[in-house]
C-alpha cells in the first residue's frame, strides 16, 4: 500500500509541470487564433518577384508603428476572416513601414530613409503616397506594377470589402466607384 501511495504521489508531482505546459500551449493557440494576423504579408521585393512569375495585383498597407488607426486596422480589418482570405487569394499583400530604415531597391533606384524633424520617412513610402504621408494608406498596384489608387485612412471591414473587390475584380475599368457601391452585395456577416 505504501509503494502505491509513493508511485501515485510521484506521478502527481511529475504531472503538475505538464499541466502548466499544456495550459500554456492551449492559451498560445487560443490567442493566436483570435488575435493572430491572417493576412499572409510579404515584402515588396517578394511581391514584385511573384508578380513577374504569376501576375496578380498588389495591396500595400503603408503604416507606422506609432499609428493607432494602423493598429486598429490590423486588429479589426485585416484580422477579419473574410477580408484576409479574399486579400490572400486575390492580391500580393505587402506591409510597408512608412518609416523603415532599410533601403529598398526598385526599378534600379535605391530608396532610403530620410531623417526629418523628430521622425523621418522612407522615400519609397513618400513616392507611393505621392508625398502625402498619411497613415494608414492602402495602395493598390496592378499586375504591371502601376499604381491604381491610394486609399488613405482607416478602412473598416465593410469598406475594405468594397474596395478590395472593386480592384480585384477590375471593376474600376468599367464602372465608377459610385455605380459600383450602389449594387455591391456584402459577404460579411
Amino acid at each position: 500500500m505504501m509503494l502505491f501511495f509513493c508511485v501515485n504521489l510521484s506521478i502527481e508531482i511529475l504531472l503538475k509541470p505538464m499541466k502548466k505546459i499544456v495550459a500554456i500551449i492551449f492559451l498560445f493557440f487560443l490567442t493566436s487564433h483570435f488575435f493572430g494576423q491572417k493576412v499572409n504579408w510579404i515584402s515588396f521585393d517578394e511581391a514584385v518577384k511573384l508578380t513577374k512569375e504569376n501576375p496578380k495585383p498588389m495591396l500595400i498597407d503603408v503604416y507606422t508603428d506609432w499609428c493607432g488607426y494602423c493598429k486598429k486596422m490590423d486588429r479589426i480589418t485585416y484580422n477579419n476572416e473574410i477580408i484576409s482570405s479574399y486579400i490572400n487569394e486575390n492580391f500580393y499583400p505587402v506591409k510597408l513601414d512608412g518609416e523603415q530604415r532599410e533601403d529598398l531597391i526598385y526599378k534600379d533606384y535605391t530608396f532610403k530613409y530620410q531623417s526629418s524633424g523628430r521622425k523621418g520617412y522612407h522615400e519609397f513610402a513618400a513616392a507611393l503616397l505621392n508625398g502625402k504621408l498619411s497613415y494608414p494608406t492602402t495602395v493598390f498596384m496592378d499586375e504591371e506594377l502601376g499604381i491604381l489608387d491610394r486609399v488613405p485612412g482607416y478602412l473598416s471591414p465593410d469598406i475594405m470589402e468594397q474596395v478590395i473587390t472593386y480592384f480585384a475584380e477590375k471593376k474600376y475599368k468599367t464602372e465608377t466607384w459610385q455605380d459600383y457601391i450602389k449594387g455591391f452585395v456584402s459577404n460579411l456577416k
